[in-house]
């Protein structure tokens, strides 16, 4: 029994690349800008999605330069999680009724 195995080559990283950075800058650029903090705070899985991905590049890293860009891809996808949900724990602090009474 054959297995059929597949690479990402150079080229066709760089194609799927270039496709979602398109469509990420059409689809951001469309939302209006007193939308785009709670869309995007929202969406915090596709910074772990980004996670993930630095994750990848960085076990498969062989050359130092591979694994330097591994590590901050690592690096600032963790952080980019992280300020994620601390804009959306702060927005929906703004929500919660507040303890004062007025009178």
């Amino acid at each position: 029994m054959e297995y059929v195995t597949t690479a990402l080559t150079g080229l066709v990283a760089l194609y799927i690349f270039m496709l979602a950075a398109f469509t990420g800058y059409e689809i951001i650029g469309r939302v209006p800008a007193i939308l785009h903090t709670p869309l995007m705070s929202g969406s915090n899985f596709i910074h772990g999605i980004v996670v993930v991905g630095a994750l990848w590049a960085l076990i498969n890293a062989v050359t130092p330069l591979e694994q330097a860009i591994g590590f901050f891809g690592v690096l600032l996808g963790a952080g980019n999680a992280a300020g994620g949900y601390v804009v959306t724990e702060r927005m929906l602090e703004m929500f919660k009724p507040s303890d004062k009474k007025k009178g």
